[in-house]
């Protein structure tokens, strides 16, 4: 249940927006190589879900708010012209993590240009790219007419530096891009390399993550991901792929200690959604699946527990 709380909470303090919707190919092209995390959200999906919506109310982020107040500002509704939003961590050398937001949907970019042009707003230019300025502290950059790349202007640079082939992107790095295909159907799906994943893993496990046990397998952990639908109720699929079977099966038991441990003191709301939860291990994976109706997920967000492990 933690883990479940936990990631959910993640999805939107770091992002917010894909519902069936895999990366473009415009979108794909500015992902650096050294990713970190991938989080695709789709905003139809939210949209169409009252407790998609429900729990995108009780959580959003501030950046979250920023940008939707930022794209307002340049003549963009989120509500009714971004249809997906995908935001990437990437790993800069000696420089730490960088993150961009890619938006895509159908925009007015001749519209956009006219509006910029009689407000006097004149673009940077990085190699042959207009760079706009945004409120908040973010730039903006039209990568089509349907994708549209923002955030810090150091961290777009780095992303476009990827596209324009400067440095390697996403398709080179075989390990990540390797685990897309298995969940970008999702809802809402995330890819996490193998220092995420041993964070995500250790604040998950909560006091569990002390045994000896998890010291000893967390550097077995290649990585991560998860899918997430609310097409009927709330349907969570977590793998986290390790290096062999036996630290899957090693992991596996962890992970219910951890929900045992949990249980003991656990609200009745928490312990049926607990009881929502299966754990196993297929070869090299853990499996974890969580799958519950709205009313019992929208009863466990007001709950102290999602409140504490969700912030």
């Amino acid at each position: 249940m933690r883990i479940i709380a936990r990631i959910t909470g993640f999805v939107f303090l770091l992002a917010a927006s894909a519902w069936a919707m895999p990366l473009g190919t415009s979108a794909r092209g500015v992902i650096p190589s050294d990713i970190q995390q991938i989080i695709s959200v789709d905003y139809r999906a939210l949209r169409s879900s009252d407790t998609a919506m429900a729990l995108k109310a009780q959580i959003l982020p501030e950046n979250l708010k920023q940008f939707e107040a930022a794209l307002k500002g340049v003549a963009i509704d989120p509500d009714r012209d971004v249809d997906q939003l995908i935001f990437a961590s990437y790993r800069v050398p000696k420089q730490g993590v960088r993150i961009v937001g890619i938006a895509q949907g159908l925009f007015q970019v001749k519209a956009f240009n006219k509006k910029m042009a009689l407000k006097k707003v004149k673009p940077t230019k990085y190699r042959n790219t207009s760079i706009y300025p945004m409120s908040g502290g973010m730039e903006m950059t039209f990568l089509d007419d349907s994708t549209l790349l923002f955030g810090d202007l150091s961290a777009i640079q780095g992303a476009l530096d990827a596209r324009d082939g400067y440095t390697s992107g996403l398709d080179s790095n075989s390990q990540m891009a390797d685990m897309i295909p298995s969940v970008d159907s999702g809802a809402v799906w995330s890819i996490l390399d193998q220092q995420g994943t041993q964070n995500m893993m250790r604040s998950a496990l909560g006091e569990a993550s002390s045994l000896a046990d998890y010291e000893t397998i967390k550097k077995r952990l290649v990585g991560s991901r998860y899918a997430m639908n609310f097409a009927n109720g709330v349907d969570f699929d977590l793998n986290v792929v390790t290096s062999d079977s036996m630290t899957a099966a090693t992991l596996s038991s962890l992970v219910k200690a951890g929900m045992m441990y949990k249980k003991m003191n656990a609200s009745p709301v928490e312990k049926v959604a607990m009881d929502s939860m299966t754990v196993d291990s297929d070869n090299s994976n853990l499996q974890l699946h969580f799958k519950t109706d709205d009313k019992k997920f929208q009863a466990l967000m007001h709950s102290d527990l999602f409140a504490a492990v969700s912030h």
